[in-house]
């Protein structure tokens, strides 16, 4: 038997071969998208048979849900990471953009279209909601240099989106009105919607930011 903290070489080969496959799958999301991932397809390119790949992912979807978890993981860490090294709100957007900009296939699998036919585990959305409470510290740390709104006293009723980060309704705004605009243009950034109208997407990602980051 292994001792613990070991691996025996089955269980490394079995960890090898998972990996290749998820390399496979996002070469294969970058070409067809998500929604025509192909297990089998993915088997042959490796010179595998469709049941031997079933061994490692039991279908699409639990592949699906691995590369969605890698996906939100790696953002999550990021931007903590970010946050740690003492980022506010405006480094953690450029941080956001820069880890769009460097993968837009994992960025678009978990903000863009959903795959038809998928829904995620609950343990993503806790995954995912890590991301927001870097955000939710990085708004709760800015002065509340604005009146109340309606919707502020909307979100104080309604924030089981934010878990149970302590931050008051002003920061719960301003962190959900960040994660939504920027999301906004990014996505169509990504989607190549700005492909052609002659503009600088950069400068436009800037030009929101200072936006939202006025009193």
């Amino acid at each position: 038997m292994a001792e613990t903290g070991t691996r025996t070489p089955r269980e490394r080969y079995r960890t090898q071969v998972r990996a290749e496959i998820k390399q496979h799958a996002w070469e294969q999301i970058a070409t067809t998208g998500a929604s025509a991932l192909s297990l089998n397809a993915i088997a042959k390119q490796m010179g595998m048979s469709g049941p031997a790949l079933y061994r490692y992912y039991a279908g699409r979807d639990e592949l699906i849900t691995e590369l969605v978890r890698d996906a939100y993981q790696s953002l999550a860490d990021t931007l903590r990471s970010a946050a740690d090294a003492g980022a506010g709100l405006a480094e953690l957007a450029h941080t956001l953009r820069a880890w769009a900009l460097e993968d837009p296939q994992r960025y678009l699998l978990i903000y863009g279209t959903p795959v038809p036919g998928y829904d995620a585990p609950d343990d993503i959305t806790r995954i995912s909601a890590e991301t927001m409470a870097v955000l939710l510290d990085a708004c709760a740390a800015l002065p509340a240099d604005r009146p109340e709104t309606p919707f502020d006293a909307h979100l104080a009723g309604h924030r089981d989106w934010a878990g149970d980060h302590p931050a008051q309704p002003a920061a719960l705004c301003r962190a959900l009105t960040f994660w939504t605009r920027l999301h906004g243009v990014l996505s169509l950034e990504l989607a190549g919607h700005f492909t052609g109208m002659g503009f600088d997407a950069a400068q436009l990602f800037d030009a929101e930011l200072d936006a939202l980051l006025s009193p």
